[in-house]
């Protein structure tokens, strides 16, 4: 008994699905009809041999991507997935490339390197341009020592006034209370140095501010009329009569000595360019108090910021030989602040460097010939000074009259020779 339902034939079931044949036994596996393509002449290509297993077509088989088994020859080839090279062979080589094996261009590095040099010195060059007029620009040319009268002949070597003052120009009230300048008119040198930058050493020298000296004949600084002499007095009574140009004109009289360049600054910019470092480090080798100043210090190493710096600087009531001991400590504390400001943590810093630029160079006032250059020399001089690289002292002081101190005429007279002649400084002030 047939288990098909009855309605359905052998045709039926040939029809359905998986083609299966009535027989009892399994069809034998039949071979696709092959299909002839013309070839570019339009004949037929030759017949292709029998395929083999048992005339089933071998299947498609993956190639181990050099070639074998790839189109062509029955299989399939990956085209190199399995050893990570994408397009072509070993190498990363793409068609068209410049690397082994027809790879990726290789980079440039000369080229790379030389674009990367002439960016940096490019940029350094702007940098260094614009640093250079924006700093010219700050610096106050407002005295002209073309004003000084008789002046001596100029020696070997560059020498600068520099001075001090106690201006108060710009300074509120709050300000003078917190710096401890009081609130007197007018304006005094609080400290004078000559420095003299040569080949044979840099010298410091200090001159005291209650120096005796004589104030001889001068041009008025405003109304260009020949005035004087003033006589006998304290040096410091030369710039309260007619400024810097009468200051100049003392010292050269009194030393012989011919000044080059003036360089000044005033109470508030001296304490905003200590701000402007980070505070001075110097060593106090004994403790003072003094009340005029705001000076209260202990002694030992420590790190003085602006105000600080100012008390220091100003304070003589505290020491029995008060103008004396105050150069001294002014000349320390200037030193220390050249080495400070020189060091790599404030050169190679703009956002310290700029600051104390700005601070400084805006604080000066100098005379109208003095450049960039010429304010550098004077830095790095007061720089190698404190770094044991020059003489370091005050103008040689013979004794006192009415409380001024008197020069050692002589001891000045062969200090400015062995100025003038650029030799090395042989007279001391001890």
């Amino acid at each position: 008994m047939s288990e098909w339902p009855d309605a359905w034939s052998d045709q039926n079931r040939r029809n359905q699905r998986g083609g299966g044949s009535a027989s009892a036994q399994p069809e034998g596996p039949r071979v696709m009809r092959q299909v002839r393509r013309p070839d570019a002449g339009g004949h037929g290509a030759p017949r292709p041999a029998a395929p083999p297993y048992g005339g089933v077509p071998q299947q498609p088989s993956y190639g181990d991507g050099q070639g074998q088994g790839g189109y062509g020859q029955g299989g399939y080839q990956d085209g190199g997935y399995n050893t990570g090279q994408v397009y072509g062979g070993p190498g990363g080589g793409g068609p068209g490339g410049r690397g082994p094996g027809g790879g990726a261009p290789r980079p440039d590095w000369r080229r790379r390197i030389k674009w990367t040099a002439a960016t940096v010195v490019a940029v350094l060059v702007v940098t260094t341009v614009g640093t250079y007029f924006w700093a010219d620009s700050k610096l106050h040319r407002d005295v002209d020592l073309s004003k000084v009268i008789d002046r001596p002949e100029a020696g070997e070597g560059t020498n600068y006034l520099i001075v001090g003052s106690d201006s108060r120009a710009g300074m509120s009230d709050e300000d003078k209370k917190k710096l401890h300048t009081g609130s007197a008119e007018g304006q005094r040198t609080d400290s004078m140095m000559i420095l003299h930058v040569g080949g044979s050493g840099d010298t410091l020298i200090s001159l005291p501010r209650d120096s005796n000296v004589t104030i001889p004949t001068f041009k008025g600084s405003e109304s260009g009329k020949v005035k004087g002499p003033l006589g006998p007095n304290k040096l410091n009574a030369a710039y309260a009569f007619d400024g810097p140009t009468l200051l100049v004109r003392t010292v050269e009289y009194n030393t012989g000595l011919h000044i080059d360049h003036y360089v000044e600054i005033g109470f508030a910019g001296f304490a905003n360019i200590v701000d402007a470092v980070g505070g001075v480090d110097i060593e106090i080798d004994k403790a003072f108090k003094d009340k005029y100043s705001g000076a209260d210090f202990q002694a030992g190493k420590q790190t003085l910021d602006g105000q600080q710096a100012l008390a220091f600087v100003r304070t003589r009531h505290a020491f029995a030989a008060s103008d004396l001991q105050r150069t001294k400590n002014q000349q320390k504390f200037l030193s220390a602040l050249a080495h400070q400001v020189a060091t790599p943590s404030t050169v190679l810093n703009p956002f310290k460097l700029y600051p104390t630029l700005g601070a400084g160079l805006d604080s000066l006032t100098v005379d109208k010939d003095m450049s960039l250059w010429d304010l550098a020399s004077m830095f790095w001089a007061m720089k190698g000074v404190s770094g044991g690289d020059g003489t370091s002292m005050n103008m040689p002081i013979s004794g006192s009259t009415g409380g001024n101190l008197v020069w050692d005429k002589a001891k000045v007279k062969t200090l400015v020779d062995e100025l003038n002649n650029d030799q090395k400084v042989t007279v001391t002030s001890d």
